[in-house]
């Protein structure tokens, strides 16, 4: 077991359902990660999309860590606590010249932006039109005209040009809620995040990330970005109705999500010891260099526990 001194690491699900395989898989790559550096883990509750949540969904997803004996360390964050934080964060930014007011609507977007790497690119409206701050509208990070890139440390080196690939980007919503983009950032700085391992659909946003990290003089952490579970070529998320872990049936779930991230199987019939004994042969050089595997059929999760 290779320690690496002050590791600080995080799993950050969003309270829009219980936590499936796919949200398993981040969850014990980045337990294990942490553990196997002597590290801290913590956990945050992304809920600063409050459009989004679901009541009930934190705490169901809370009992289900616990039960799976993914321990973390420390208070659990929620994000619906830190929008003074984010605000001033992105007064910040604005003192920077860093952020305009944009009135564009989705559909104007959409009608004069062209395809990019995450969905339309703002095709820059509203940068140079001095929109007034009292006036309706979002507020965007001003990018600059330079590729970002960074070491994904299983995806490789990732790289996006973010004039081109994603434009002016949203911190401020024009309902008045914080981007995720924005409060991720903060969040892992405040937390003092060293690694952030996580599922490869948010590889495409760290470029954004780190272009922040840079403009407000906040640290980059390493990157890990696992494989996202997907069946029949689609990722599960709760949007595509994945069905709960059934946290009775824990230890074949653990053994699933080892088998899932290219690690060696464990013995037991109890989570917690299983967790343990992976953090010990934990090798993230196995873990599969795709965006994507397939997940396990959920009937397959029968009990069983140990092999």
């Amino acid at each position: 077991m290779t320690r690496t001194p002050g590791y600080v690491g995080r799993f950050a699900p969003s309270p829009t359902g219980p936590l499936h395989f796919g949200s398993l898989v981040a969850a014990v790559a980045s337990w294990l990660d942490a553990r196997a550096a002597g590290g801290e883990w913590h956990v945050r509750i992304e809920d600063v999309d409050a459009t989004r949540t679901v009541p009930g969904a934190e705490d169901e997803i809370l009992r289900a860590l616990d039960a799976l004996g993914l321990a973390w360390d420390g208070p659990v964050v929620r994000q619906r606590d830190r929008t003074a934080r984010y605000a001033q964060a992105l007064e910040a930014l604005r003192l920077r010249g860093l952020t305009y007011r944009c009135r564009c609507s989705r559909r104007e977007i959409a009608d004069s932006g062209l395809p990019g790497a995450d969905g339309i690119v703002y095709p820059g409206t509203c940068r140079d039109a001095a929109v007034p701050a009292t006036e309706s509208g979002a507020e965007r990070f001003r990018v600059r005209d330079e590729t970002v890139a960074f070491e994904d440390r299983v995806q490789g080196r990732v790289a996006q040009q973010l004039a081109d690939d994603i434009g002016d980007f949203v911190l401020l919503r024009r309902d008045g809620l914080f981007a995720y983009q924005l409060a991720v950032v903060i969040d892992d700085a405040d937390l003092g995040v060293t690694d952030v391992v996580r599922g490869a659909d948010l590889l495409g946003s760290t470029p954004r990330q780190v272009a922040l990290q840079r403009a407000l003089d906040l640290p980059t952490p390493r990157y890990l970005h696992v494989p996202v579970a997907t069946r029949a070529g689609e990722k599960l998320s709760k949007q595509t109705l994945a069905p709960a872990i059934d946290t009775a049936h824990g230890p074949a779930w653990i053994l699933a999500a080892l088998a899932f991230l290219g690690q060696p199987g464990v013995e037991g019939d109890a989570a917690a010891p299983m967790l343990a004994q992976a953090a010990s042969c934990w090798d993230w050089r196995r873990i599969p260099r795709r965006t994507g595997v397939e997940a396990p059929d959920p009937a397959a999760m029968d009990g069983g526990g140990s092999r």
